[in-house]
């Protein structure tokens, strides 16, 4: 089972843990390492904390539940090499962490809010498969766009779209973004 039946590819970057004013639900968005595409993913509470707490450097007195599962991990000689947003299957974003386990490579089907918690703890690359950046990334034109822009141009988006229709909202946004020059 080698990931190869994913395609390609895009490594990603967090750039940062956002709301849904109106759904009042979490977004961690991530960011093509190479060029400006932005990955909305609406995720639980529970993981936006665990992202939130470890990527402002912040440690639980005890270890949470993706810490132990890291923790685990480890201890058992499994090594964490990288997490994959896979696809998009009615409106939920499907992952993948894949781990090594005495030379041989296991993808492991997960959440992506809990791939990504567990990412940024085993301090392991995360990517998107090049199907799910084309369906659902936003795109920003230009090099000097702020964390405001994003924000901004991600309120207007959630204004006009719900995670139901997410997918099929995006080629419409561009049509407008054009008329709004």
């Amino acid at each position: 089972m080698g990931g190869g039946n994913l395609g390609l590819m895009v490594e990603m970057t967090i750039y940062g843990v956002s709301f849904d004013l109106v759904g009042k639900q979490p977004i961690v968005l991530l960011k093509t390492a190479e060029g400006n595409r932005y990955l909305p993913i609406w995720i639980g509470h529970p993981e936006a904390a665990a992202i939130l707490m470890k990527l402002q450097g912040a440690t639980a007195p005890r270890p949470l539940t993706h810490d132990l599962l890291v923790n685990i991990l480890n201890e058992l000689e499994v090594e964490v090499l990288r997490v994959t947003v896979t696809e998009l299957r009615e409106n939920t974003f499907h992952a993948s962490i894949t781990v090594q386990h005495n030379g041989s490579e296991l993808e492991i089907d997960s959440r992506s809010s809990d791939a990504i918690a567990v990412a940024v703890r085993a301090q392991v690359p995360i990517y998107a498969a090049d199907d799910v950046i084309e369906e659902s990334a936003i795109e920003f034109e230009g090099e000097d766009v702020s964390e405001e822009d994003i924000v901004d141009e991600f309120k207007k988006f959630l204004d006009r779209v719900s995670a139901e229709d997410f997918a099929e909202a995006e080629s419409e946004i561009e049509a407008e973004e054009e008329d709004d020059d």
